[in-house]
């Protein structure tokens, strides 16, 4: 797959996932996730998918410190309905990286250990986009996206879809695209702000 430069300069996600050692995946367990990983699982690059990204970045080192944050041991719960501001897509993002699920994830082995189910949730009475909880310790992170302060999407779509649009607008429309989640990457401090509650 040939991608975007950029994409190799991103900050990996690294969590323990004790199923995935359990099953033979590997050896120790330590899950190594790619901005272009999620890309290739959500299908596109956008704000919105460097976003829940750059959430949950951010989020998980916030609530983990040092050590590895323990896949299929966070509750993840989103603000907004899965329908409303690209919530689903977002809940996706977080659903990759966290192995968080509602009902359709792995409902774990006899002993009922390693269930991914009813770990997510939407339409959350938080006063921020995201919150992720340990269900070992219950410490929780509140995290916001707010691209608006340096990009604007909507407006390099337009200029490429307008009826008045150039074919030069049309050909660059892609690299403006992505030079514009570059920036969103490169601007992550003022776009991700973390609240954590011990």
């Amino acid at each position: 797959m040939k991608y975007p430069q950029f994409f190799n300069d991103i900050e990996s996600i690294t969590l323990y996932d004790d199923l995935s050692q359990f099953l033979g995946v590997n050896d120790d367990g330590v899950v190594e996730i790619t901005y272009a990983d999620i890309v290739k699982t959500a299908g596109h690059s956008c704000a919105t998918v460097a976003g829940a990204y750059l959430v949950a970045l951010k989020g998980l080192k916030a609530l983990y410190g040092e050590t590895l944050p323990a896949r299929g041991m966070i509750q993840v719960e989103l603000k907004n309905a899965p329908t409303e501001d690209n919530a689903g897509v977002v809940a996706s993002v977080l659903s990759n990286i966290t192995g968080a699920t509602i009902d359709f994830g792995f409902g774990g082995i006899p002993t009922g250990k390693y269930n991914r189910r009813n770990l997510l949730f939407f339409s959350a009475n938080i006063d921020a986009d995201v919150c992720f909880t340990r269900k070992d310790t219950g410490k929780k992170v509140y995290v916001s996206y707010t691209p608006q302060k340096v990009v604007n999407p909507m407006a390099i779509l337009k200029s490429a879809i307008v009826p008045d649009a150039t074919e030069e607008d049309k050909k660059s429309f892609p690299k403006r695209f992505q030079e514009m989640v570059k920036s969103v990457f490169e601007n992550s401090d003022k776009v991700i702000s973390v609240r954590i509650e011990s």
